[in-house]
This record gives C-alpha cells, sequence and structure tokens, in this order.
C-alpha cells in the first residue's frame, strides 16, 4: 500500500502545491477500504487470538509456542501456536524448516521418527522426550520464528490471499483461515478447498456478485458439515458463539470491541 502511494504522490510532483496537498489524501471510505485485510497487523492479532480461545481457550497465544499433546483426534501430536499435527505433515515442515535455519537444534533427531509416522497418530520414535524437548525448543526465538513462519506460508497468506480474491473482507478472510487451520486445505472432502467448493453449490461470494453476508453463511455452514464429520471436532461452538454471532452484527471488518463464546467459555477483545 504504501508502495502505490509513493507512486501515486511521485505522479504529482508537478501539480501546483495546493492541489497536491488536495490530491494526497483520500477520502475516509477509501482509506478504510484499502486497509481493511487481515494482513492488517492489527486484525492479525485480533485474528491469532481468536484462534488461540478456540484451540487453547486462551487469548495468549503467544504462550502456545510450547503447546504439545496429543488431544486423540487421530493426529498424532498437536502443538505450537496453530496446532502442527505430527500425524499431517505440518509438524515435519516446521522442524525441517527449524533444521534449516538452525542446523543441530533440540529436535532435529526427531526428523526421521517425524517421518516415519506421517499420516497416522504413531508416537514412534517420538516418546518419551519430544514434548519436553519440544518445550526447550520453544525457549528459542529461531523457532518461535519459524513457527510464525510455517502458519503464514502453509495457512495464514493462502488464507487471506483467496479471501481478497473472493472480494470478502476481514471477517471472511478470518473465517477462510480457522477453517483452514482446522481442516487443512488438502483434498479430503473436509478440506477448506472442498468446504469452499461446497459453499458455492449454495451462493455465491462477492467477486462473482453475491452477497457478502450470505456467501459467508454459505460457507459457515458447509464449515459446520465438516466439522460434524470428525468426532473430534464435532464441537461447532467456535463457529456457532463466534464468527456467527460477528457476521450476525455485520461486523464484516471485525471491529472491536468483540464477545464471542467457545465451548463455553467467555472471551473479550476491547
Amino acid at each position: 500500500m504504501l508502495a502505490a502511494g509513493a507512486l501515486f504522490g511521485s505522479a504529482l510532483l508537478a501539480v501546483p502545491v495546493a492541489a497536491h496537498a488536495t490530491a494526497a489524501t483520500p477520502p475516509a471510505t477509501a482509506r478504510e477500504a484499502a486497509a481493511a485485510g487481515l494482513d492488517d497487523p492489527a486484525k492479525k492479532e485480533i485474528a491469532m487470538r481468536l484462534v488461540s480461545s478456540a484451540e487453547n481457550s486462551s487469548l495468549d497465544w503467544k504462550a502456545q509456542y510450547k503447546y504439545i499433546e496429543d488431544i486423540g483426534d487421530g493426529r498424532g501430536y498437536t502443538g505450537g501456536i496453530i496446532g502442527f499435527c505430527s500425524g499431517t505433515g505440518d509438524m515435519l515442515d516446521l522442524v525441517e524448516y527449524y533444521t534449516q535455519i538452525k542446523p543441530g537444534n533440540v529436535l532435529a533427531k526427531y526428523l526421521p521418527a517425524l517421518r516415519q509416522v506421517d499420516g497416522s497418530d504413531s508416537h514412534a520414535g517420538l516418546d518419551p522426550d519430544f514434548t519436553g524437548d519440544w518445550a526447550k525448543a520453544a525457549q528459542d526465538a529461531e523457532f518461535r520464528k519459524a513457527q510464525d513462519h510455517e502458519r503464514d506460508r502453509v495457512y495464514f497468506n493462502p488464507s487471506v490471499k483467496q479471501g481478497k480474491s473472493d472480494g470478502v473482507g476481514v471477517l471472511g478472510q478470518f473465517v477462510y483461515y480457522d477453517a483452514t487451520v482446522m481442516h487443512g486445505d488438502g483434498t479430503d472432502p473436509t478440506s477448506f478447498r472442498n468446504i469452499r467448493k461446497r459453499a458455492l453449490s449454495k451462493a455465491k461470494p462477492p467477486s462473482q456478485g453475491g452477497s457478502e453476508t450470505a456467501w459467508l453463511n454459505a460457507f459457515l455452514d458447509a464449515r459446520v458439515w465438516a466439522m460434524k464429520q470428525e468426532e473430534a471436532h464435532s464441537d461447532t461452538s467456535r463457529v456457532d458463539t463466534a464468527q456467527r454471532v460477528f457476521l450476525r452484527k455485520g461486523n464484516l471488518n471485525l471491529d472491536t470491541p468483540l464477545d464471542w463464546k467457545v465451548y463455553g467459555d467467555s472471551f473479550h477483545i476491547g
């Protein structure tokens, strides 16, 4: 956005100063529209806190770098700020990336085991020390940066990009992000892309001339269906008493204050 602004300003250098001053300040609505993205730092912080409320029952998402446990969902160990899983490949990708930037780290020795258990819920080669070593790694700023990097590469950036392509605002981009965090974007029927495909049979996104509210309702209907296909995800409150609440209020920009519930717990961002 800054680059575009710089180009705009330079194009006006030959114009009298008074005219330049007037043209250089776009209307407030235009500025707001330009800023409307989940990748805005303040909005991204809100997104991280919302996901943490669902994943960890806490708004303190930065405390979750060290989190790791097997939650019994068939994905092996779940750990870190967005729930990297030993059984789905993203934990393996994370540790591989961490080892690229910091060879010989405390988790590097688990790479053969992580490759072996990928696609299963097995702990073979990981127990008994993997969880303790994960917590040790979380004290390392490089491991925390690696988690941020993989979160953005695999989940956050693709979700925001798709949301902007579909013409949805900050709330819609968050809805996409939360779905991708839980379901991934693979080829299985409950993946993000297939949730979106299911929604397309009921409504059109704004980029295709549809109503944003109707589209997001259709997407959330499809998301709830996907969640109910798995016992571990059958509690749909992160949609019903969180995202739906914001949508019903017409808060498409995810503006604060925000009040919601997940799994019966109440949360607030002022």
